[in-house]
Order: C-alpha cells, then structure tokens, then sequence
C-alpha cells in the first residue's frame, strides 16, 4: 500500500465485508491486506461457490468482494444478490476494464475493479460504492454512455408503437399480413382513403421509414398480441 488513507465521506462505521475469491493464497493475502483498516471490517472470506451464500445469509455484509477472474460474473452476481439484496457487490480482477466493466454493471455490480489496481484503489472504490457512486474511467464512462444510447434507441420505436389507438394497431396487423390499402379498406368497412390517413398517423407515431417497419415496431411491442386484435 502507498499509506494514503481515504476519507470515508461520512461514514459512522466499519463497511462490513465479505471477499470471495477461488484462490486460497490470494484469498488470504487480500484479507491479510485489508485487516486492521478502519474503513473495513472483513466479517468472511470463501471460494466461490454455494457454500459462500451460506457466508453471505450468516453475515450479511454490506459490501460483497467477488473476484471476477474466478467468476462467471452475471450468474454469480444474481446469485449473490438474491441473497443479500441490500449488499453491494464489487468485482475485482477484472482483466479487460473496457468490456468486463459493462458486463459487471449490466449483471448488478455496484463497482468493479482492474487486475492491474493497488489496495488503496480497492479501498477507494469500496468506499465510493458505499456512498452511492460507480468509480469508473472517463473511458469507461464513455462506453456506458453508447450503452445507454444504444438500449434507448431499441426502446423507443417500440415504446412510439404503444401510443397507436386501437383501430391503428388492427390495420398495422393487416399491413404485417401483407395487405394493401384497398384490402384493408374492403376487410375493415371503410373508405381507402380513411385508410390512408390511419397509415400516415401510424408512420408518424412510430417514426417508421414505411409500412413495413412500423409493423416490425408493432411485433416488438407486442410480440404476442391476441389473434382477435388482427
């Protein structure tokens, strides 16, 4: 350690916390590490595997060390969290920051930390969980933003498609069955050019390119839509 001490922002006690790590040495060594800090309190330390949700249910800590490099990290994550809902889990070892650190976060992390970081990077990052934030690079930081542009722009064609009325929805169905407007004017009752303008609301509201992409938007919003609904 450099012997730079982090402030702990407030806190009133001891972060009460479990590591998880396959390998006995490291296991140990860490904890060895991490004794006597008065930031943390080590309260467990186990390999991976269900005998540590025992550890988990027995201490209930509020900070769970998972290391990721031992560690099938969504699964193990969810697992550890349905335990301990209210613990924080950060991995550690990650070995690609940019990549692993997405796949921590979308798998319920609170924070992660690099193969390549010191103990008081450790400390530093655990403390900054237990107040609420995500340490992370401005790189990193940057990808979690494309992320979320990315999943934003999935949702909204399919979110535009729920504010379609009811009459909309049925013609969009017969446009995805490969009707025209004709057929769809002579199957429903109504004029063609009624037609026409329900189809021109329908393109506008799912900002679709045109008829067959707005019914892709449909089937996404509602992939299993009521036959009756056609």
């Amino acid at each position: 350690m450099t012997g730079a001490r982090v402030p702990t922002g407030g806190l009133v006690s001891r972060l009460r916390v479990v590591l998880l790590a396959d390998v006995r040495l490291y296991r140990e060594g860490l904890v060895h590490a991490l004794a006597g800090l008065p930031e943390l309190e080590v309260v467990g330390a186990a390999p991976v595997n269900e005998a540590s949700l025992a550890l988990l249910e027995a201490t209930r800590p509020a900070i769970v060390l998972l290391e990721a490099a031992a560690a099938r990290v969504p699964t193990v994550v969810h697992s550890l969290l349905a335990v301990v809902p209210e613990a924080k889990v950060v991995a550690f070892a990650i070995a690609d920051e940019e990549s692993e650190a997405l796949l921590c976060a979308e798998a319920g992390a609170a924070g992660y930390v690099a193969r390549e970081a010191s103990i008081d990077d450790l400390v530093s990052t655990i403390v900054r969980v237990a107040q609420g934030e995500f340490p992370c690079s401005p790189r990193v930081a940057a990808l979690f933003a494309r992320r979320i542009s990315s999943l934003s722009a999935q949702r909204e064609p399919a979110e535009a498609a729920s504010g379609l009325t009811a009459r909309e929805r049925e013609i969009l169905r017969l446009i995805d069955d490969g009707l025209s407007n004709k057929e769809i004017a002579q199957r429903l009752g109504i004029g063609v050019s009624t037609v026409k303008n329900h189809v021109h609301h329908i393109l506008d509201k799912t900002r679709a390119s045109g008829r067959a992409q707005a019914a892709a938007r449909l089937r996404a919003r509602w992939p299993s839509a009521p036959e009756q609904a056609r």
